[in-house]
């Protein structure tokens, strides 16, 4: 078990390295990537979509969505149904900018995963999903938690 958690904690420290190279490779933000990434994926999200997905306060992601939309890869648009709810939705194209980005990461991924069978892939689909849930819980669980406090900086020895 403490490898497999080391071995996982390593796997999404690497997700992590990588999507902020291709964040600066874009010229947003991590965070900005990670909301595009829930708009790409849950399609259309309101501003308050992504602030209870990400945790990140409704100001934050104004910003995020600003600056989305200045790089050319996400766009506000009223919901048809109320017009009072504004979406943010994947700008149409954007995709041919963002896309071969992550190729080397998905070509590198699907050549470990071809050799395995079709009963080891659903095993993973499986262990996937309920990582992702038990995250999303652990996520739930950290927001209740108070923040602590920044350490004090040192002051300069005389």
């Amino acid at each position: 078990m403490a490898a497999l958690n080391h071995a996982m904690r390593n796997a999404s420290g690497q997700g992590v390295i990588y999507s902020q190279m291709v964040a600066e490779r874009l010229g947003v933000s991590s965070s900005d990537l990670e909301c595009l990434d829930f708009i790409v994926t849950r399609g259309p999200q309101t501003a308050g979509d992504l602030a209870e997905a990400t945790g990140l306060t409704t100001g934050a992601i104004t910003g995020v969505i600003d600056r989305l939309e200045q790089a050319g890869f996400a766009r506000r648009e009223r919901d048809a149904d109320d017009r009072r709810k504004v979406l943010v939705k994947f700008q149409p194209g954007a995709e041919r900018r963002i896309m071969p980005l992550f190729k080397p990461i998905e070509r590198a991924s699907m050549e470990v995963l071809a050799g395995l069978s079709d009963k080891e892939l659903a095993l993973m689909l499986d262990v996937m999903t309920r990582l992702s849930d038990a995250a999303n819980a652990a996520m739930a669980e950290l927001r209740e938690q108070p923040k602590l406090p920044a350490k004090p900086a040192k002051s300069p020895k005389r």
